[in-house]
């Protein structure tokens, strides 16, 4: 069991490794769709040939820019961003952080479209830490010149965009540039309010290189985790733990006794499907740590207290009674109550976890149905087959001691005549 252990923590860090290869460095996407068609982009084009143009990983943006360098060493940046936004108040912002990859600490341009005002405002921000944590979002300067920032929120192609040049001091990396972009729904007046906390709002961010359209994907690398992690708690946790449970339900004594074959099955179940789960959760800890402003409470609550649940069926394992000590009833109902209790919290809580992952989780939420469906069924048929051999075994016995109630009345019916026969004759002498 321990080799069995290291193995899957081999497969884990391998997993994990292969994850930070494939999401290192990302090569262009390019835009399509009506977003080609957008005015200031063709104006772009004329300008110069160098514009680029890609998708963004998340929240349907998307982005062209092209640069050029000016007498005084710094860097003149056309940018245009553009995303759905079809409801009538929102806001889009974009924006560049010299220091890491990361909302806080970025200089943002966001517009802001209200109800019943024709042109969007605009404005520059800086993202503190205090916004994050409530505190009001205010207009205020930033460390680099912008100018000619145009909104246009455009109905007929469905996007709302926007235009502006940027000059940037030396010390934005041309080659590295981090550049984050959000979208959010609420607004009061003119001030963006605080965006959902959904996965594609996390993901947001990356590192371009301007020159080749290359980019390392934060957000891509934490999805890659987050299918491990989504992986090895659908297996541990939502598959390997039920089937120990139908083990021990249906082949420890009714209607099939595999005795002691059940119990080593339910053992290794347990076991093996801790691990995964474990591994699983330890991954989830460490996506929850990297995104400390973005917590989903209910599904780390869940996570911990089905860690902490299977952590105490394990070591009912190793402390588990005899079956003549006195005790042992105790640990039945405990260990049973804590059993049950998990069937109930491990569907819940992967539920919850595959509604983080919006829109790519249609296919996650109809795999683990279809897993649900397969143990489902395999109880049902158990259960009948439990039922169809209880009545037949009470049948049976009803059967049996209905004869054998009925060989004694003869018998004691025999034996009464038997005794009477004598009787009769003396007196007939």
């Amino acid at each position: 069991m321990q080799s069995f252990a290291l193995d899957t923590i081999f497969i884990l860090i391998s997993l994990s490794s292969l994850s930070v290869v494939v999401s290192s460095s990302k090569p262009l996407n390019p835009c399509n769709g009506d977003f080609l068609h957008i005015q200031a982009y063709k104006q772009m084009q004329n300008q110069t040939n160098t514009t680029q143009c890609k998708k963004l990983s998340s929240l349907q943006a998307q982005f062209a820019w092209n640069y050029h360098k000016t007498s005084h060493n710094q860097t003149q940046l056309n940018i245009l961003i553009g995303t759905k936004l079809i409801t009538t108040t929102g806001w889009l912002a974009w924006g560049i952080n010299p220091d890491l990859p990361r909302m806080v600490g970025t200089r943002a341009i966001i517009a802001v479209k209200v109800p019943n005002q024709i042109t969007p405002s605009v404005n520059t921000y800086n993202i503190t830490k205090d916004i994050q944590l409530g505190c009001r979002l205010q207009p205020s300067g930033i460390d680099f010149m912008v100018q000619n920032t145009t909104v246009v929120d455009d109905k007929d192609v469905g996007f709302f965009y926007v235009f502006s040049t940027l000059v940037l001091p030396q010390r934005y990396n041309v080659s590295s540039l981090n550049h984050v972009w959000q979208v959010g729904y609420c607004v009061d007046g003119l001030e963006p309010k605080m965006h959902e906390a959904s996965l594609g709002n996390l993901d947001s961010k990356e590192v371009l290189n301007l020159e080749t359209g290359d980019c390392q994907n934060i957000g891509q690398h934490r999805r890659h985790m987050r299918k491990v992690h989504g992986i090895l708690n659908i297996i541990g946790w939502g598959t390997l733990l039920p089937i120990g449970v139908i083990v021990a339900r249906y082949f420890k004594q009714f209607p099939i006794k595999l005795d002691p074959c059940w119990y080593y099955f339910h053992y290794s179940c347990q076991v093996v499907g801790y691990i995964l789960g474990t591994a699983g959760w330890g991954l989830g800890l460490f996506l929850g740590h990297e995104s400390k402003y973005y917590t989903f409470h209910s599904h780390r609550v869940l996570g911990i207290c089905i860690f902490g649940f299977t952590t105490l069926q394990i070591l009912a394992f190793q402390f588990k009674p005899t079956q003549e000590d006195e005790y042992r009833k105790h640990w039945n109902v405990y260990h049973h109550f804590l059993g049950y209790a998990l069937l109930v919290m491990i569907p819940v809580n992967i539920y919850k976890g595959i509604k983080l992952l919006k829109p790519d989780n249609i296919t996650w939420k109809w795999t683990y149905n279809g897993i649900l469906v397969l143990l489902g069924v395999v109880v049902l048929a158990f259960e009948i087959v439990t039922w169809v051999v209880f009545l037949y075994k009470k049948c049976c016995k009803k059967t049996v001691e209905e004869s054998r109630r009925v060989e004694i009345e003869e018998d004691n019916k025999g034996q009464t005549n038997e005794g009477s026969s004598p009787r009769k004759n003396e007196v007939q002498e």
